[in-house]
């Protein structure tokens, strides 16, 4: 009976025919050069996922800084040794408008520099994520002035900055005029294309549906919300270039935007703002209102003339247009050249500057 076992030195295909010389070693060295293959790919892979990893890691941790640093109030400065030394005392504070990230803001009021630097240092607020304070913003601005030894200011209300601008002059007046206090005054407003009512603002439609989720406890994603705003700013081609509605939309999308509950927020702000609360508020605080015909935000003509009829006793001027603006509505940080000019002819009224001692005529004898 033939044997069970096969031979340990004789190896038999299925046809029963013995393999060739060499194929047993050949197809080992087969197997060791396709593991070595392996070997080399799964490192480069490891690597890459290792890299990628760390990255990940590394964006999530700078978001997460960025989210717990947007938590509160803050001043941005603008680096103006100049300005600092000129006006030691004095210093603009921006309040930047509906949706204006920190870096925006900071953008705008280093670009008015050649105007508003004329007449004081420049400082711009960083809302909190976390919502709109009033509370925050006026312990901010005492914060910043007390630091800087300043003892006046004057605002720039970019958009519906202009109403917290109104509405922070207003306090600060009232603190001042405590026994003691140790407040900064404020000297002059701009108002650059603010609304003064909610009535003032043509497409009340995104706010009421904002204010309403808000109200109900729901905040929007900030994937729907730049999703929304794209659309929105497609569907009004007209007002920017292609260049700034995709630069605007893809802002909303970045750890660097304002928050949804930031906005919504403002936008609750906006809607429940009440003008006559500061009619007669104001003092002798000087104002101004910017603006432009063509803006498709914020109809000029109602807002203008309802800052007319409130503050007779306040508004210095309201006829400088910024015509020819794109955007049209406020919008200094893509036309810096023609807001300064608009401001070099505002300013003048506003905040006349202190004739120089031993000017032309006038020597000291």
């Amino acid at each position: 009976m033939p044997s069970a076992r096969m031979s340990s030195d004789s190896t038999e295909r299925p046809e029963g025919r013995p393999a060739p010389a060499g194929g047993g070693l050949d197809h080992l060295a087969s197997l060791l050069r396709s593991a070595d293959r392996l070997r080399r790919v799964s490192r480069r892979a490891f690597l890459s996922g290792t890299i990628a990893t760390g990255l990940l890691a590394a964006d999530m941790l700078a978001t997460r800084a960025i989210q717990d640093e947007r938590r509160q109030t803050v001043m941005l400065t603008a680096n103006d040794d100049d300005a600092k030394r000129r006006f030691p005392g004095t210093s603009w504070v921006l309040f930047p408008g509906y949706k204006t990230s920190w870096e925006e803001g900071q953008l705008i009021i280093t670009l008015l520099a050649p105007s508003l630097g004329e007449r004081g240092q420049l400082a711009s607020l960083g809302y909190s994520n976390d919502g709109l304070d009033l509370d925050q913003i006026v312990a901010a601005i005492l914060r910043h002035a007390a630091k800087n030894r300043l003892t006046e200011l004057h605002f720039y209300g970019h958009s519906f900055g202009g109403m917290l601008a109104v509405d922070v002059a207003s306090r600060l007046l009232r603190m001042g005029a405590a026994p003691g206090a140790d407040v900064p005054r404020v000297g002059a407003v701009v108002l650059d294309s603010t609304p003064a009512s909610k009535y003032d603002v043509k497409d009340l439609t995104w706010f009421e549906g904002i204010v309403d989720l808000y109200e109900l406890g729901f905040r929007v994603p900030s994937v729907l919300r730049g999703g929304y705003e794209l659309g929105e700013r497609i569907i009004n081609k007209h007002e920017r270039t292609w260049t700034q509605v995709v630069d605007q939309a893809l802002e909303q999308l970045t750890p660097l935007a304002p928050s949804s509950v930031l906005i919504q927020t403002e936008s609750q702000y906006i809607y429940d703002w009440d003008v006559t609360r500061f009619a007669g508020e104001l003092g002798q605080i000087q104002m101004g209102f910017i603006g432009n015909p063509g803006d498709q935000t914020v109809d000029y003509e109602s807002a203008r003339t309802r800052w007319q009829r409130y503050f007779p006793g306040n508004l210095v001027s309201s006829s400088l247009e910024t015509t020819g603006a794109f955007p049209a509505h406020a919008s200094p940080e893509w036309n810096a050249s023609l807001y300064n000019s608009v401001l070099g002819k505002l300013l003048p009224q506003l905040v006349p500057l202190p004739r120089p001692v031993g000017g032309a005529g006038g020597g000291a004898g």
